[in-house]
């Protein structure tokens, strides 16, 4: 059975998910925020830029201890890790494949934190039936998303660069886990911090190679809005739930914010929808769910609280 704090966990997870899937349908939703002329790499670096400045303004007045070397270099890993190189290996595949495939291969995502998070997370391994629910969650997602097999040498580079990006996310995702279940409140806020600034400058570096920079203060003004009220809170509860439930559990995000995306665009638009596309969210969500509610190693709710949050 769920405890208090297990059933807030879950929540949270839910509220992330629904944050993500507002942003993926953002574009549609709120056209007019969506007209930016940012390079997307820029823009996903500003809520990084915003929560370094808060995460340091509040560790200093926290009088928080800064980390040493070590814990100094796992962060700045968290933060390439699990923003950056996902985040640059899918702009490069953006022209060679679908919108639709790339939701498809990062519902591997799971399937990658279950075999990866007791080498890299420190936890027991699932049982067995952790591995065939994040299966049986891809094989949904295959049935909802369309999946263009490449066609072409690109088309195959670009292809296996998304896998590496799902497999980057939930390595990242497994260290990340195990780092934060380790710190104290007073110590999380330096760390989040570095991964967040860690983060920022690999996008602006990597924007001004590849994309280029935009400096117009009127398009950061219309994006400062969306990532104070959307992308930031997504970015709080990412670090907040951290602490609070294992990787696996935290990657069914991949799983949970495609359903929600395909269930607010089903109450908007009221499409019909095929059996295929029912059959698909069963799987997606049986899976999801068996990786939330199934009994697992997690990190200690109790010992720990995001200091961001205290």
């Amino acid at each position: 059975m769920q405890t208090k704090n297990g059933r807030t966990a879950i929540a949270a997870l839910f509220l992330l998910s629904i944050l993500l899937a507002l942003g993926a349908m953002r574009s549609d939703l709120f056209p007019a925020s969506a007209a930016n002329s940012m390079p997307p790499l820029e823009r996903e670096a500003l809520p990084f830029a915003i929560l370094t400045v808060a995460a340091s303004v509040f560790a200093l007045i926290r009088k928080t201890k800064w980390p040493q070397a070590t814990l100094v270099r796992s962060s700045m890993a968290i933060g390439l890790g699990l923003f950056v190189a996902p985040a640059v290996l899918v702009s490069l595949s953006l022209n060679a494949v679908s919108a639709y495939t790339r939701v498809a291969l990062f519902s591997l995502t799971p399937v990658f934190a279950v075999v990866f998070e007791p080498h890299l997370g420190g936890t027991e391994p699932q049982s067995r039936g952790g591995l065939l629910a994040s299966l049986v969650a891809v094989a949904g997602a295959l049935s909802i998303f369309p999946v263009n097999l490449p066609g072409s040498i690109a088309a195959g580079v670009a292809f296996a660069a998304l896998i590496a990006a799902a497999a980057c996310v939930a390595a990242a995702n497994c260290h990340a886990v195990r780092l934060a279940s380790s710190l104290s409140r007073s110590s999380i806020a330096p760390v989040v911090a570095i991964a967040c600034a860690s983060s920022a400058a690999g996008l602006v570096a990597t924007s001004a190679i590849t994309q280029g920079l935009s400096l117009r203060s009127s398009a950061i003004a219309s994006e400062f809005l969306w990532s104070v009220f959307v992308t930031l809170p997504a970015l709080l509860l990412l670090f907040w739930l951290m602490q609070r439930i294992s990787a696996a559990r935290m990657t069914t995000r991949f799983l949970l914010a495609p359903l929600f995306a395909i269930l607010i665009g089903m109450a908007l638009d009221r499409p019909s929808v095929s059996l295929r596309i029912w059959l698909g969210i069963l799987l997606m969500a049986a899976g999801a769910g068996w990786l939330l509610l199934a009994p697992g190693e997690a990190p200690d709710a109790d010992s720990s609280s995001l200091s961001l949050h205290s």
